[in-house]
């Protein structure tokens, strides 16, 4: 068969490179030490990825594969270079700042939430990030202080019980 009638040449799709998660535009982009660690580990994956699928793959597959990488590592490299590791209190406080726990208790019960960096959220491991309503919410207030807060269902009042700053 003649190579002019076979899809050798043919370009795949452009690889869809999964958006990180959203910084708002003017917002530094605050980590916690955890936070930057995570984001190198990610960025040691990738690496690891590529040489793999440098060994592995080839032709198109590899073309569009490493194409991915790249544009996943360069979102990454981004992120990274404008990191903004914020340190936890040197003192106890009961304010809540960034990398704060905090445990507050309203109508559907007691729960406790830690302030990070957009790229350490996960709401069902309790991290939400500093830009988040709830953390906006928080910041600033001590324990005590009693929150109005937007749920599914209307508004929440919640009391902040405790404070605290973990390593």
């Amino acid at each position: 068969m003649s190579k002019a009638f076979t899809d050798e040449d043919a370009v795949g799709p452009e690889p869809v490179v999964p958006p990180r998660a959203p910084l708002p535009p003017g917002v530094p982009n605050y980590v916690t030490a955890r936070g930057l660690a995570l984001l190198r580990d990610e960025l040691a994956a990738l690496n690891a990825e590529r040489a793999r699928v440098e060994r592995a793959l080839d032709g198109a597959d590899r073309t569009h594969a490493l194409a991915a990488l790249a544009g996943r590592r360069a979102e990454l490299e981004q992120r990274i270079a404008s990191a903004e590791v914020v340190d936890l209190p040197a003192e106890a406080t009961d304010v809540v700042r960034f990398g704060a726990t905090v445990t507050v208790e309203g109508a559907s019960g007691a729960r406790s939430y830690r302030i990070v960096g957009v790229d350490e959220a996960d709401a069902a491991q309790g991290r939400i990030a500093f830009v988040a309503p709830l953390a906006r919410a928080l910041v600033g207030r001590a324990a005590g202080d009693v929150v109005r807060v937007r749920v599914p269902r209307g508004e929440e009042d919640l009391e902040i019980v405790r404070v605290a700053y973990e390593a």
